[in-house]
C-alpha cells in the first residue's frame, strides 16, 4: 500500500517543476535581441548629439526588470484571485483611462495617453489589455458555454467603455489591440458563426462611418491613404507616407543575411522615424537580413505554441480565456506591427511585443506571461 501511494507521488509532477520554462525562457531571449536592436537603432544619433550611447537601452533595461518582477509576482498569484477582484480591476482600469484624459495626463506627439512621472511614464491603456482579458474571462467564465446575443452584447459593453475612451486619447492602435481580445476570447466562449457574423458587418459599418463623419484625426486618415495608394505616397519626405518608404527600404536592405549588427545604412544614418518604438523591426531586417528576421518570427511562434498549449490544459475555462486573451494580444500586436513595416497593413503605432521600446509596455507584456505560467501552474492543485 505504502508502494503505491509512494509511487504515486513520485508520478504527479512537483507544483514548481511544471512551470512552463520554454515560455518564459522564450520571452526573454526576444526581450534581450529588443535591447540589443534599441541599442543598435539609438547608439550613432546619441553619440553624434554627445549623448550616452546607452540611454535609451539602459532605461529599457530598467523597463525589463521590472517587467520580469511582475512576470515573477503573477506567477504565484493565484489567477483565481484576479477573477475574484475583476469588477474592481474593471473600474480602475476606466478611472485611470478616464484620468489620462484630464488635466493629469500628458500628450506626446498629439496623444493624450501617457501620466508624467518625472523620469518614467505611464501609459494606462498598455495595462487595460491585461486588465479586459481578466473581466472577459471572469464574465466569460460564469457563463459555462451559455452565450447567447445579450450576453454577446454584455461582452461587448464591457470592452466598448475602455476602448472609447482610448479612442479619445486618439490610439486607433490599441483600441484595434482590445478588439482582437474581445474577438477570440467570444469565438472561444461559444459564440455562434452568425452573431460573429453580425458583429463584423456592424465592424465594417462603424469603420466606414469614422471615416465619413471625420471621427478619426487626419494623421489616422494619412496613414490609411498611404497604405492603399503607397506607389503616390512614397515621394514625399515626411508624414506618414515617407514613414513606410524608409521603414520597407530598411527591410529590404538586409537581404539574407543582413549588414551585419550595428551597420545597417539606414539604422544608422537615422533614415527610419521612430525606430526604436514602431519601427524596431526594420533594425532586425536591415542588420540581420532575412534570417535573423526569421529567427525572431519562429522565436514569436514557439511562444504562441506554448501559451496555446497552457490554454488547452487550463484546469477550467477561466484559465483558458486568460491564456487565449493574452495570445490574441500578442499574435494582433506582431502581425500588425511587423505586417505595417513591410507594407502589408497600415500603420497604427502598436508596439511589438518585448522588442520596442516602451516601458508600460514591456511590463504589461511580462504580466501577461505572469499570468499564463500561473495558469499552467494551477493545472495541479
Amino acid at each position: 500500500m505504502f508502494q503505491t501511494l509512494d509511487a504515486a507521488a513520485a508520478e504527479k509532477p512537483s507544483r514548481w517543476h511544471s512551470v512552463d520554462g520554454g515560455l518564459v525562457v522564450s520571452a526573454l531571449v526576444v526581450c534581450a535581441l529588443g535591447l540589443v536592436m534599441i541599442y543598435s537603432a539609438t547608439f550613432t544619433s546619441l553619440e553624434r548629439a554627445g549623448e550616452d550611447p546607452y540611454f535609451w537601452v539602459n532605461k529599457q533595461v530598467l523597463y525589463a526588470g521590472l517587467g520580469i518582477v511582475t512576470m515573477a509576482a503573477l506567477s504565484v498569484i493565484d489567477y483565481h484571485r484576479w477573477i475574484e477582484l475583476s469588477l474592481f480591476i474593471y473600474v480602475g482600469t476606466v478611472g485611470v483611462l478616464l484620468g489620462v484624459l484630464s488635466p493629469l495626463g500628458a500628450q506626446q506627439r498629439g496623444i493624450q495617453a501617457f501620466y508624467d512621472l518625472g523620469p518614467l511614464q505611464f501609459q494606462p491603456s498598455e495595462f487595460a489589455k491585461v486588465g479586459l482579458i481578466i473581466c472577459l474571462a471572469a464574465f466569460c467564465g460564469n457563463l459555462r458555454g451559455q452565450i447567447d446575443g445579450r450576453r454577446i452584447v454584455t461582452v461587448l459593453l464591457l470592452g466598448s467603455v475602455p476602448m472609447a475612451l482610448i479612442c479619445l486619447q486618439p490610439d486607433l492602435g490599441t483600441a484595434l489591440v482590445f478588439a482582437a481580445i474581445l474577438a477570440a476570447v467570444l469565438v472561444v466562449a461559444g459564440a455562434r458563426a452568425a452573431h460573429l457574423g453580425v458583429l463584423c458587418a456592424l465592424a465594417m459599418v462603424f469603420a466606414v462611418a469614422a471615416v465619413q463623419l471625420d471621427v478619426l484625426d487626419q494623421y489616422q486618415i494619412d496613414r490609411f491613404a498611404s497604405f492603399l495608394s503607397q506607389s503616390e505616397s512614397a515621394t514625399g519626405t515626411s508624414g506618414a507616407g515617407y514613414n513606410l518608404e524608409a521603414a520597407k527600404t530598411a527591410t529590404a536592405n538586409g537581404g539574407m543575411t543582413g549588414q551585419g549588427l550595428f551597420n545597417g545604412t539606414q539604422t544608422n544614418n537615422g533614415f527610419v522615424p521612430e525606430q526604436k518604438n514602431d519601427f524596431i523591426f526594420t533594425a532586425v531586417g536591415e542588420q540581420l537580413g532575412f534570417v535573423g528576421a526569421s529567427a525572431l518570427l519562429g522565436a514569436y511562434a514557439f511562444l504562441m505554441w506554448r501559451i496555446w498549449r497552457i490554454a488547452a490544459q487550463a484546469r477550467d475555462q477561466v484559465g483558458t480565456f486568460i491564456c487565449v486573451g493574452v495570445l490574441a494580444m500578442f499574435v494582433f500586436q506582431i502581425f500588425e506591427n511587423i505586417g505595417m513595416t513591410m507594407g502589408i497593413m497600415p500603420i497604427t503605432g502598436i508596439p511589438l511585443p518585448f522588442m520596442s521600446y516602451g516601458g508600460t509596455s514591456l511590463i504589461a507584456s511580462f504580466a501577461a506571461i505572469g499570468l499564463v505560467v500561473n495558469v499552467g501552474l494551477q493545472r495541479y492543485r
